[in-house]
């Protein structure tokens, strides 16, 4: 069975995240990413379950404007501007 191109894309990106994220600990000698800033990490742990679906869904709604050839509706154009507001509403605190 082979694997899709989107499914390739993704996992090398995930890949070179996951070795960033081991520099990045490494440099700073943590175990886990703002361990020595517990209130943020709290806040940030709160928030992503709320914007991680919004997140996917923008990814879908982006890919059905991409498979449209950028002649996006009107609904699929609202549904956009409607998972970017909600991410920025809930990134505004946690950054």
């Amino acid at each position: 069975m082979s694997t899709s191109p989107r499914l390739k894309h993704w996992v090398k990106l995930r890949e070179r995240f996951e070795r960033l994220e081991e520099a990045v600990l490494d440099i700073l000698q943590q175990e886990k990413l703002l361990e020595n800033t517990p209130l943020i990490r709290q806040a940030i742990d709160v928030r992503n379950p709320y914007i991680d679906p919004l997140h996917g869904l923008q990814a879908e709604l982006l890919q059905r404007n991409r498979d449209a050839d950028g002649a996006i509706s009107a609904d699929l154009s609202r549904a956009l501007m409607v998972t970017m507001a909600g991410i920025a509403a809930g990134l505004r605190n946690t950054g």
